[in-house]
């Protein structure tokens, strides 16, 4: 089934109709979700008519529409992609079985950890960002951030779902948790680091979307070669509204480096000081937020060796990014992988055994990609007839996860002592007089067509809308 019913009061391709109970739970959590909403979603917005897209379809072609609607009316909903009839498992033990339309007892722990978990991220996001409204730089990005977070609290729907269906009591309960831990909390809360971190400012918003959200594509990509059909199912369709906000990520740092070029070439300068001046965000500043949130997002992937990506694998659980395009067994039991390891001040390569080394595989999947966006910022300096080359930094540095939790190595992969670390960390890492230019700089410009003067217009508008576009109606 790939038409959506939206006649229904939870949006749904799924015929939640003909399961009274699972639509009754449902329905029973949705005003806790809408109360989450409005106690934690963005922040002051909520009677905005905002020019969004809404999935109608799991088509590939004409999938969504897009039209004004306040986003607590947003028709949040429960869309999976199509069933493909006679799907096999590709990889693991159960390698050329029929993929699993129901959990498997023994699997049963496992499979609602790897939920939750994901689940976890989307509400997360959300309350990490919910004042950014506040001081969006134009209209047209701050319609940009209200897409992210709608999906994002979609995709949080999909999770709750599965949990939800195939996990009776133990999943109603893991749906309620889900709104009740809170980014940043001491006391509860969210799983993941990096979705404990603050997103105070726009820079940091961009470098989030740009770095974390391709987290989360490569984490669905995964999920979405899973012998658990339902899952493979859900996260394929959430793939197709991640790409929006990775997007928005990747042009938001393009347009803050274009407009720091422009201001560069007028001035004839590149300190940063007189940049500053000039109210725009010197390359050196930008430099340091990449660090941070590559940093920060390559500890998503866990452990460099980890007995629990081995299981996953191996029973089916969770796949490799590409998995089904990977020429090798999909066994993986005679392989190896090289991972890092610090000893006596350097760092090492030694080979573990790729099952247990999946996440580093996953990792460095990541990197490659992350880096070719970086480069595609180098080129805006370089058009502009600059010198200066923003830098992935390596993949040892400033991790708190793993075998290198704990070491000190520079962007540039040089081993250092504590010492030297703490000498040259501001040199690298954003400081607190960084975050406080950077939030003084963030004032709300919402009047159509206009832009903050240190970001750069967009090339083009939403849905072939020109930039000017009346994006949000604040009513």
């Amino acid at each position: 089934m790939s038409s959506i019913d939206y006649n229904e009061k939870i949006p749904n391709n799924v015929n939640l109709g003909e399961d009274r109970a699972l639509k009754r739970a449902l329905e029973h959590w949705q005003p806790n979700y809408l109360n989450w909403w409005q106690d934690m979603g963005p922040d002051g917005s909520q009677n905005f008519d905002v020019y969004l897209r809404t999935a109608v379809s799991v088509d590939k072609e004409g999938w969504a529409n897009f039209d004004y609607v306040k986003m607590p009316e947003y028709r949040w909903g429960i869309f999976l992609n199509p069933e493909t009839a006679g799907r096999k498992i590709h990889f693991g033990d159960h390698l050329g079985e029929n993929a699993w339309q129901s959990v498997p007892g023994e699997y049963r722990a496992n499979l609602r950890r790897i939920i939750v978990t994901q689940g976890d991220t989307e509400p997360a996001s959300v309350e990490q960002q919910r004042h950014l409204g506040l001081t969006a730089p134009s209209m047209y990005d701050l319609r940009n951030l209200f897409q992210v977070n709608v999906e994002e609290g979609r995709h949080l729907w999909a999770m709750v779902y599965l949990l939800h269906k195939y996990f009776g009591r133990d999943g109603r309960e893991e749906g309620e948790a889900l709104l009740e831990r809170r980014s940043g909390e001491e006391d509860n809360p969210r799983i993941l680091q990096a979705f404990n971190e603050k997103t105070p400012d726009w820079l940091a918003f961009f470098m989030f979307t740009y770095f974390t959200d391709r987290d989360g594509k490569y984490q669905l990509h995964a999920l979405s070669e899973s012998s658990f059909d339902p899952l493979a199912r859900t996260t394929r369709f959430m793939l197709t509204e991640e790409a929006h906000h990775m997007f928005v990520g990747e042009t938001g740092i393009s347009r803050i480096v274009e407009r720091t070029c422009q201001v560069m070439r007028e001035l004839g300068s590149d300190d940063p000081e007189t940049l500053r001046a000039a109210g725009v965000i010197d390359l050196q500043t930008i430099q340091r937020y990449l660090n941070f949130h590559f940093s920060v997002t390559v500890d998503l992937f866990g452990a460099d060796e980890s007995s629990n990506a081995a299981t996953f694998y191996t029973t089916g659980l969770k796949g490799r990014y590409a998995e089904s395009k990977r020429k090798d067994d999909h066994i993986l039991k005679n392989d190896g992988y090289p991972v890092l390891d610090l000893r006596d001040g350097k760092l090492i390569e030694r080979e573990v055994p790729m099952l247990n080394g999946l996440n580093e595989v996953l990792r460095d999947d990541y990197i490659r990609e992350a880096a070719s966006g970086v480069k595609r910022w180098n080129r805006v300096i370089a058009n502009a007839g600059l010198s200066f080359e923003l830098t992935v930094p390596h993949k040892a540095f400033h991790r708190k996860i793993g075998a290198l939790a704990g070491s000190y190595v520079s962007p540039g992969g040089e081993v250092l002592t504590e010492a030297q670390w703490n000498q040259r960390a501001a040199e690298w890492l954003p400081s607190e007089s960084d975050r406080e230019f950077v939030a003084s700089l963030m004032g709300r410009v919402v009047e159509p067509g206009k832009f903050a003067n240190w970001i750069a217009p967009p090339a083009m508008g939403i849905n072939r809308q020109p930039v000017e576009f009346e994006y949000i109606r604040f009513n």
